[in-house]
């Protein structure tokens, strides 16, 4: 047996109190074991038990290892999200005032975890003040934002770029895929003439901007941003959404999601795909979010600086999608 602590004997069974006992001794809990990472009795960590050969240790140690990751973390986030109203205050001028009570909202509730606990010391709580950006802290700027928002943007489609393999609804919000080549859209230059993609008619400069497209219908789609370069005619990877360096979008195909820009394809490990596809574009920050709407996941998040006004873009080749306020 290999033994973190003291090798426990016949006597070692009993703890300081009552508490749960092993339904195969009797015995109470007090030892875990690292293989099959659970807590066992002494007759089970014994010579003759199940986990002989194991490694083993005593409960009440797993219990302060456990506990003061628990504390690493809590004080951590409390640190991290005490960064987050100068944050805030930076990116949303004006704006800012519910996105500060969402940050005191998460605030409070890490300072209510840690207050189950007694702080320790240690080195691993350190802030590195020069950290500006990472999963944490955009998960946190993520929850401000979002909860900032009163609404979303009155997203609709231009009929003018719309493919001719995509039909599009009379209020201009909902594209539908089609095998066959429609022959009664007039051909122009602001028309995709080959792959399934369309453009909003509004395009946005500066501020803050949300929107939600319906996704659920479809296992063939791509919704982001682009500019307003980007090339309408032919089938090349200059006019094919993601893979050249004018559109950035979230894409699925099948059970296959990505966020792609200028050819680098980046996957994302999601379990099941969102019935409903939110988009936040802050130009302030240079910040581009896709989130579910349902739960506020943040499915990915890309920071980079965008060149000139960026219009709404999507593409589906598989059912329909639609834009929802």
């Amino acid at each position: 047996m290999s033994a973190e602590g003291a090798e426990p004997g016949p006597g070692s069974g009993s703890g300081p109190g009552p508490g749960p006992l092993c339904p195969e001794h009797g015995q109470a809990l007090s030892w875990f074991c690292g293989s099959e990472r659970r807590p066992v009795c002494a007759a089970c960590a014994g010579l003759g038990g199940r986990c002989r050969g194991h490694r083993i240790r005593r409960a009440e140690e797993r219990a302060e290892e456990l506990r003061n990751k628990i504390v690493d973390q809590c004080e951590r986030l409390q640190l991290q999200s005490a960064a987050i109203t100068k944050y805030v205050a930076d990116v949303l001028p004006g704006k800012n005032q519910r996105a500060v009570q969402k940050e005191q909202e998460i605030f409070e509730r890490t300072e209510e975890a840690e207050g189950i606990l007694d702080p320790q010391e240690s080195e691993m709580l350190n802030f590195n003040e020069k950290c500006t950006r990472s999963p944490l802290l955009t998960q946190l700027w993520a929850t401000a934002v979002l909860g900032s928002l009163s609404g979303t943007e009155d997203i609709r489609i231009d009929e003018r770029t719309v493919s001719p393999f995509l039909q599009l609804s009379d209020d201009r919000k909902t594209l539908t895929f089609s095998t066959k080549k429609s022959k009664a859209c007039a051909d122009g230059p602001e028309r995709f003439d080959h792959w399934p993609n369309a453009l909003a008619a509004t395009s946005f400069q500066n501020g803050l901007h949300a929107w939600m497209v319906n996704v659920q219908n479809s296992c063939a789609y791509k919704v982001g941003v682009a500019s307003g370069h980007l090339p309408r005619k032919g089938s090349g990877s200059d006019c094919r959404l993601g893979h050249n360096a004018f559109s950035w979008v979230f894409s699925r195909y099948d059970q296959e999601f990505r966020f792609s820009h200028n050819g680098q394809h980046e996957p994302l490990g999601l379990l099941r795909g969102p019935a409903q596809l939110g988009v936040v574009l802050d130009l302030q920050v240079q910040e581009l979010l896709f989130y579910e709407p349902a739960s506020g996941t943040v499915l990915c998040a890309h920071h980079v600086s965008f060149p000139g006004p960026l219009f709404p873009v999507f593409a589906v080749a598989d059912q329909t999608i639609s834009i929802v306020r």
